[in-house]
């Protein structure tokens, strides 16, 4: 009968198997793409931002001073308002890891297989890469919610009552508006994003539509304006669930004749326009919005930090009452903001 290592006592008690030294495998993760950390929150893509809250000015409307004139015409001048100030407040997230001093003590030397402070390390950052991929992609229930931020379902809101169109309405829960300009107020109905409905994935419905939202979202002033976000990465990105995505898929492979023999030619490469088309599996259990397809600018559209609060990591710092414990904090002040709505795209199953 054949004999295996593992049955031989001598070679069990002085051999160990290999351990893979210095190395882990992780399937801690619960959700296979984390878009909000690898491409909003990348360190060299910041907008750092200081003062007890992140405010913008809102330009509403032209001051309606142009008119044709006639010779020796008396000027008649008038003044109006036509701003508004827009204003979010500042969010804070939080994750920790802590360790025994004698832990490192017995895990060094010949006797360590992997770095269990690393471990620790990862496992809280996952938690808070976790936390903020979540955030992103709800919003707080009502105004008196003073811990979540202010994802993209805020600044962007599906209108299922409005069929294709900019949708002056405010999301569900905010009466007074997004970042306190209220849509449905006189003068401020410019302050909305375009919303669209859709039946089916296909290119006489969705793909339509989806190129009308492009379209009318897509204004270039005449008047030169500081370009605040110039060389800030791609400026414009789509996000859905992984159904609309995969009948995405489907519609791009029917209509390309050359796919030789690759099944699935479309997985990764799927652009509209040019501009990539990413799966958030956070939108996949979305319970509000069906089937959404989120267009964003992402020159008016993105995360602010407090400066000198991005990932700031405090310790380690000894435990109180535990003198052997040492702890370590990692912080985060941020929110989201939308300078502009018109600039935005929600497309939606009714």
């Amino acid at each position: 009968m054949p004999v295996a290592a593992t049955d031989i006592g001598d070679l069990i008690r002085t051999a160990l198997n290999e351990l893979g030294r210095m190395r882990f495998e992780s399937i801690a993760e619960s959700l296979q793409e984390y878009v909000v950390m690898r491409e909003w929150l990348k360190r060299e893509r910041l907008t750092l931002s200081d003062g007890t809250a992140i405010q913008w000015t809102v330009v509403l409307d032209p001051d309606n001073s142009a008119k044709h004139v006639g010779l020796f015409d008396a000027d008649n001048v008038n003044i109006s308002d036509g701003t508004a100030i827009a204003s979010v407040p500042w969010r804070h997230a939080t994750w920790h890891w802590a360790y025994e001093h004698r832990e490192t003590l017995m895990n060094r030397g010949a006797s360590r297989i992997v770095d269990h402070i690393k471990i620790r390390r990862f496992r809280a950052m996952l938690s808070g890469v976790e936390l903020l991929e979540r955030s992103a992609w709800s919003k707080p229930v009502d105004s008196s919610d003073k811990l979540e931020p202010y994802g993209v379902p805020y600044w962007v809101v599906f209108d299922p009552n409005t069929t294709e169109g900019f949708a002056a309405v405010n999301p569900s829960g905010f009466p007074g508006g997004r970042g306190g300009i209220d849509s449905t107020a006189p003068r401020h109905s410019r302050w909305a994003n375009w919303s669209a409905k859709y039946t089916n994935v296909s290119k006489d419905d969705l793909i339509r539509k989806w190129r009308r939202a492009f379209r009318k979202t897509n204004f270039m002033s005449p008047i030169d304006i500081e370009d605040f976000r110039r060389g800030r990465g791609r400026r414009y990105q789509c996000f859905t669930n992984e159904e609309t995505l995969n009948a995405l898929e489907l519609v791009g492979e029917s209509q390309n004749e050359n796919l030789g023999r690759d099944l699935a030619s479309m997985d990764g490469t799927l652009t509209f326009r040019r501009n990539p088309i990413y799966w958030v599996p956070q939108l996949d259990s979305n319970t509000e919005v069906t089937d959404p397809i989120y267009c964003l600018d992402m020159s008016q559209f993105y995360p602010v930090v407090l400066k000198g609060d991005y990932l700031r990591e405090t310790g380690p710092i000894r435990a109180p009452n535990q003198h052997n414990v040492w702890r370590v904090h990692v912080d985060l002040t941020y929110n989201y903001i939308c300078r502009n709505l018109r600039c935005q795209a929600v497309l939606a199953k009714a």
